[in-house]
């Protein structure tokens, strides 16, 4: 997170989260093999089914699953409780680093990647694409500072729906401080179409633990309210509160098939990435081997 750059940082976190997976015993995400079709010129040779050319005499290709890329909208919370963050960063700038890390790797892989931006509107939309200069308008979209007011889904889920009609996988990153009972039907949304959605709660630790020492002025940073608060008398309280607001979060993802998953801005976001691929392989039976290079092997084949 010292790394100025965006684009940058997000690609060490990527170059970290591969030299890490060399090193340990996990071996990928497996390929799933659906059909064959017809040999073109260009075709991969490795691919080639000799006997399937023996019977046949004609040359066919084994198809694999992961040859129907993925196409990712990532919506990124730019409300202003998002600005808030007591590790020399916020967890807007958490939260955009993990979208350009997610970003980068899809790209990577040869997947199409777009993006939405919004607090209690829109701000920023790109469509998901995969080609020359795309990735470099998302980063840079993302770089933007949180400067909204109060966190509303329905207005960026509901332009989603409007203009994403092939089905694809909806990656939406917030601290999800709002009522629940207002964002269950804005996540109701998420798949009613038929999307896969992944949610991260993005939280710092000092929201977790609250750990503060002293009594002091505590100000809601959408609302402009402010409270005098002792920390001791408060806390006991407030975790409570707080385990309830996310319990019921993730209760309501599960409800609605949605993974949910809580992070706090001082986890390693190489153990974030990880997440987001374990859930993806856990709800793909087949699976889909990710390569360094982007391209799909074949079952037995390691990273």
């Amino acid at each position: 997170m010292t790394i100025r750059n965006l684009e940058l940082r997000a690609r060490v976190v990527v170059e970290g989260f591969w030299n890490g997976l060399h090193r340990s015993p996990f071996h990928g995400f497996s390929v799933e093999f659906t059909e064959y079709r017809q040999y073109s010129p260009g075709d991969d040779h490795r691919y080639l089914d000799w006997r399937v050319f023996a019977r046949s005499d004609r040359y066919f290709i084994k198809k694999f699953e992961d040859e129907t890329n993925l196409r990712c909208h990532l919506l990124t919370d730019h409300s202003r409780s998002m600005s808030y963050g007591s590790l020399g960063y916020t967890k807007a700038q958490y939260a955009a680093t993990l979208a350009a890390t997610l970003a980068h790797f899809l790209y990577l892989q040869g997947d199409a990647v777009g993006l939405l931006t919004f607090d209690e509107q829109v701000r920023d939309y790109l469509p998901a694409r995969h080609r020359t200069g795309h990735l470099r308008h998302l980063m840079l979209a993302l770089e933007k500072p949180a400067a909204g007011q109060a966190t509303n889904l329905a207005a960026p889920l509901k332009r989603i729906v409007e203009i994403v009609r092939k089905r694809g996988l909806l990656v939406l990153l917030s601290d999800f401080l709002a009522p629940i009972e207002r964002l269950e039907p804005d996540l109701i949304s998420l798949t009613a179409c038929g999307h896969e959605a992944i949610v991260f709660q993005i939280l710092d630790p000092a929201e977790l633990a609250f750990n503060f020492g002293q009594a002091a002025m505590f100000q809601d940073l959408e609302s402009g309210r402010t409270l005098f608060i002792d920390p001791g008398a408060a806390r006991k309280h407030y975790l409570r509160q707080l385990e309830n607001h996310c319990a019921a979060l993730r209760a309501t993802c599960r409800r609605l098939g949605i993974a949910c998953h809580t992070l706090g801005t001082d986890r390693p976001l190489e153990l974030a990435l990880f997440d987001f691929l374990r859930e993806r392989m856990q709800r793909r039976p087949g699976g889909k081997r990710f390569s360094r290079q982007g391209a799909a092997r074949p079952l037995g084949s390691q990273i």
